[in-house]
This record gives C-alpha cells, sequence and structure tokens, in this order.
C-alpha cells in the first residue's frame, strides 16, 4: 500500500494530499530511509512524520483498504512522539 493512502487511511492525517506533500517534502521515512508518496509500506516498518517541530514515529500493523473510523487506530501503534522544543514550559 501506498504511504499516502495509508497515512489517510490510518487517519494519522486527514487528507491524502496533505500526506503526499509531507512525503514529498521529504519529511516521512520509512524504517530510517526518506521516502516519496509512491513508496509501499508494510506490516512491521516503522513510519517517522516530520510536523514542523513534532516527529512522530509509528508501527505498521495491518493494512486494510476499506477502514471503519473506530478501526482506524488498530492499523498502527504509536512508538514516540517528541518534540524539538516545548512551547508550554517556556515562561
Amino acid at each position: 500500500m501506498r504511504i499516502d493512502k495509508f497515512l489517510k487511511l490510518s487517519r494519522i492525517i486527514k487528507r491524502r494530499t496533505v500526506a503526499k506533500e509531507l512525503a514529498d517534502q521529504g519529511r516521512i521515512s520509512i524504517d530510517g530511509k526518506v521516502v516519496k508518496s509512491s513508496a509501499n509500506v508494510g506490516t512491521n516498518n516503522i513510519v517517522e512524520i516530520r510536523f514542523g517541530n513534532k516527529t512522530s514515529t509509528f508501527k505498521v500493523l495491518k493494512l486494510q483498504d476499506i477502514v471503519k473510523k473506530d478501526e482506524a487506530q488498530d492499523m498502527y501503534e504509536v512508538v514516540s512522539e517528541t518534540y524539538e522544543r516545548d512551547y508550554n514550559e517556556e515562561v
């Protein structure tokens, strides 16, 4: 399955066009390798997404072409979420 389609179906990113733009800007990597939007993702792959200040890492658990909203979270597991700079702690 294409990475942009997976991110949309799993509802990590709400729109496929946004997922495609992030991938084409080099902000998405699979197993440590920066990929384009057409790259294939499989089960047990580690996907890392950089959204500005935030970096999220997910493990792909399963792939489905049709997913209900309630079942979307079953497609991945959050490994980590880190922030380069935490604005909440600043005074």
